[in-house]
């Protein structure tokens, strides 16, 4: 009775053994195997044998994780007591360092950043520690990862999330703040009246151009419409001249000796006593004497 007992756990102990014997590592793990107590090697991802007895496995995240580092109180370099707490995000990049050079890892790693924030902080002011947050994450990672390398770390980033200044220095930054808001909105109301005051008088200047511009064209139109004008008066003038002179050609002696008759016959007819006949009336009046001879002579030999 006892004997198949026996050979039941005996079964039952050589089916655990084989069971814990074999592991299945995933894609993001790896095993790392001390043999006896020596490094035997990192095995995985996949199927893994363990020997039982005679060999143990400590398992070892390769993913990208984070330190939630709680907050510190550090002091600047201008001995102002600050308040931090920030994120250390790490992975693991050699899995036989992470357990053969440091007992526990996250913890060192814990440890470490603080330290190297205190140090970090303690060269800067308060205000470059407010306003140049994204140094100060690069500085930390930097120093973070110098010391991490040899633990099998890698620091992939830091991140400070708040920062609390004492409250009496909150007090005076609000006060900073506050004063810097009002000097930005007076700034902003006398840049606002200059650049009104400078499209007003952009606004005049172009519309005493503009004034200036219609004065002058309408006194180029006006010049242009009496020059023009005489221009049309002189050439009319000119035609009147070449048409008496055109007139003119066509007139005989006679005509003209008839004319100076019909004229002396109207100032005779005047009520004038006295009369100034021009000298050339007598060489007309030969003239037109002659001139009727001659045609009475014609005549009478026809």
């Amino acid at each position: 009775m006892a004997e198949p007992i026996l050979l039941v756990a005996l079964i039952i102990f050589v089916v655990y053994m084989i069971v814990s014997a074999i592991r299945i590592v995933p894609e993001y793990e790896r095993l790392v195997v001390l043999a006896l107590g020596r490094y035997a090697g990192t095995r995985g991802p996949g199927p893994t044998l363990i020997i039982p007895l005679l060999e143990s496995a400590r398992k070892i995240d390769l993913r990208e994780r984070f330190l939630e580092v709680p907050r510190q109180s550090v002091i600047s370099k201008d001995n102002v007591t600050i308040d931090i707490d920030f994120l250390v995000y790490y992975r693991v990049v050699d899995p036989k360092l992470s357990i053969l050079t440091v007992d526990d890892v996250v913890r060192a790693s814990l440890n470490i950043a603080a330290t190297t924030l205190r140090a970090v902080v303690g060269d800067i002011d308060l205000d470059d520690v407010l306003a140049k947050r994204e140094q100060i994450n690069d500085t930390l990672r930097l120093k973070l990862d110098e010391v991490t390398e040899r633990w099998g770390l890698k620091v992939t980033r830091v991140e400070i999330r708040e920062v609390e200044p004492p409250a009496d220095v909150q007090e005076s930054m609000n006060r900073q703040m506050s004063a810097e808001r009002t000097r930005r909105a007076t700034v902003t109301q006398a840049e606002g009246e200059r650049q009104a005051a400078i499209s007003v008088a952009e606004g005049e200047k172009q519309a005493a151009i503009l004034r200036a511009e219609g004065r002058r064209q309408g006194m180029i139109l006006e010049a242009e419409g009496e020059r023009q004008a005489q221009l049309l008066k002189a050439q009319g003038f000119s035609a009147a001249l070449k048409a008496l002179e055109e007139e003119a050609r066509s007139l005989t002696e006679r005509t003209m000796m008839l004319q100076y008759l019909e004229t002396l016959r109207q100032v005779g007819a005047s009520a004038s006593t006295k009369f100034i006949v021009p000298m050339e009336v007598t060489s007309l009046m030969q003239r037109l004497t002659s001139s009727m001879t001659e045609n009475g002579s014609g005549e009478d030999k026809k």
